[in-house]
């Protein structure tokens, strides 16, 4: 049992934190606020009511004793103590017990309990039917001088006082009424609710504007936070013109705005270094990209003539020859994509004009099967022509690459499938290339689209690549406004292609 309780309340505290965890910092503290005004309050309402009961129940003690006095001596039998005149000795009665009952204040009980047997019971000013079971309480409770509290069926609730009488083995009982003490601390307990609650209400209507009055300043760290958060840094803005205004050193929520905004000044900067070197390196690619051109023709050229030689030729030259031209044609291809690559990263604009992506799908695919016959290849077409809006030639390469790539990467007797869907919401066109070849390790699909990154010791590889054919997918696909995907598993190889979509080829067809 004692493992269960403590299981239940670990899940109440478990919930609370919870709860807490998910208000806001403002909830959070209108709440905290809030439950120590009520465990204040409490604590005083508790304090007031015990030490109003005390003194109350102290008054009417006095008064039951005065009464309890009254009603011995007026008997002829005063208590012990006297009345001051220092004979406490027995008197003839002056009164009958009726007569001395109806001298006390108004609701006052009073009786004997002679050899056990309640006797003589009255009530000042009204009657006094008692039962059966309030006479046994009222003759079994011994005499004392602690006053006692009893719950009669037909009277109410008293506060009574037995006294015994040795010489005549007597107890007489006075009691008076608990009304007026249980009324006095209704309504001070009522009081008290309602003042707490009034203080209350009125400390969280007053406390939740000051507490958001004080989080103010920490509202606009965040919403510049949010606007920070909502830039596009990764498209290589470089401008963070947000600060947190009012960013006051001498409080706590000025220096967290102070520290963000220096916080945001070096990442400005260091946005800016990162853009200039890359600006820098782009301009060095295509620079060199560009100037090596020239050069390469002319090796390729040379290399050309020289194999045209009338004369003979020794083996071992020809072969050296060969090789200078095929690696020459090798590096012009390299240099043509770090071009490409870099006029793409410069954000130079591509052509606008409608493309009929069936009739390119078409194409490329024949391409690929001259080139690779040794795969199978399944072209999957819609009923429709599909067209996009962009550059006929760069989507050409894009796909010449995907398929290009399926074939170099896979082994002989690969079915390669090039599919071409459409969707509605929003118009959308997708193209996927997929290959049922030995797949790409999943350590290396994260980086795939990055440059020279190369699969080669993942699936089998009929030449050699360099490794820019995927990051030009990419690039191309991302300059036309859409997105390219890759998944991958043994047996299962999926390039997805999407792009906006036209709603009309009939410019192009």
């Amino acid at each position: 049992m004692s493992n269960a309780g403590a299981a239940a309340g670990s899940g109440r505290s478990d919930g609370r934190r919870r709860w807490l965890a998910r208000r806001t910092l403002r909830g959070r503290l209108i709440a905290g606020l809030l439950a120590l005004l009520a465990v204040a309050c409490a604590a005083v309402g508790a304090v007031t009511y015990v030490s109003l009961h005390g003194y109350l129940l102290g008054q009417l003690d006095q008064q039951l004793m005065q009464a309890s006095g009254r009603y011995q001596a007026c008997l002829g039998h005063p208590p012990p103590g006297g009345d001051g005149d220092g004979d406490n000795r027995p008197q003839p009665p002056r009164h009958t017990p009726y007569e001395c009952a109806q001298q006390q204040q108004q609701q006052t009980f009073s009786a004997q309990v002679r050899q056990g047997m309640l006797a003589d019971n009255y009530v000042s000013y009204g009657t006094c039917p008692l039962s059966h079971a309030d006479k046994a309480v009222l003759t079994a409770y011994p005499a004392g001088e602690q006053p006692f509290n009893s719950e009669l069926s037909s009277l109410g609730d008293y506060r009574l006082l037995a006294v015994h009488d040795p010489g005549s083995g007597v107890t007489y009982l006075t009691g008076l009424p608990m009304t007026q003490v249980n009324s006095t601390l209704r309504q001070v307990a009522v009081v008290e609710i309602v003042v707490f609650a009034a203080a209350l209400l009125l400390t969280g209507v007053l406390g939740t504007g000051f507490v958001r009055l004080s989080l103010r300043p920490l509202r606009r760290v965040a919403a510049t936070a949010t606007q920070v958060a909502e830039r596009p840094l990764a498209s290589g803005e470089v401008t963070l013109p947000e600060r947190v205004p009012d960013a006051d050193p001498r409080t706590e929520v000025g220096q967290v705005g102070s520290a963000f905004n220096r916080m945001l000044g070096h990442v400005e900067a260091a946005l800016a270094r990162r853009a200039a070197s890359e600006a820098r390196l782009r301009r060095f690619a295509a620079d060199a990209s560009h100037e090596l051109r020239t050069p390469l023709a002319a090796i390729r050229g040379y290399a050309e003539l020289a194999r045209r030689h009338p004369g003979p030729v020794p083996g071992d030259i020809a072969h050296a020859l060969a090789r200078v031209e095929s690696e020459s044609a090798r590096m012009s291809v390299l240099v043509d994509e770090l071009l490409l690559l870099a006029q793409l990263d410069a954000g130079r604009p591509l052509a606008k004009e409608p493309v009929d992506l069936t009739r390119l799908a078409i194409d490329a695919t024949s391409d690929a099967r001259a080139a690779s016959q040794d795969h199978r290849w399944v072209l999957e077409l819609p009923d429709e022509p599909v067209g996009v809006e962009g550059d006929e030639h760069r989507l050409h390469q894009v796909l010449a690459n995907l398929m290009s790539n399926a074939a170099k990467h896979t082994p002989e007797g690969t079915t390669v499938t090039v599919t071409l869907t459409t969707s509605e919401d929003p118009p959308t066109v997708r193209v996927s290339v997929t290959d049922s070849g030995p797949g790409i390790p999943e350590e290396l699909q994260p980086a795939l689209f990055e440059r020279f990154v190369r699969g080669d010791s993942a699936r089998s590889n009929a030449g050699t690549s360099t490794g820019l054919g995927l990051a030009i997918v990419q690039a191309v696909t991302t300059a036309h406004g859409g997105s390219v995907g890759v998944t991958s598993r043994p047996g299962h190889t999926s390039f997805v292609i999407a792009l906006p979509r036209l709603t009309s080829v009939a410019a192009s067809a």
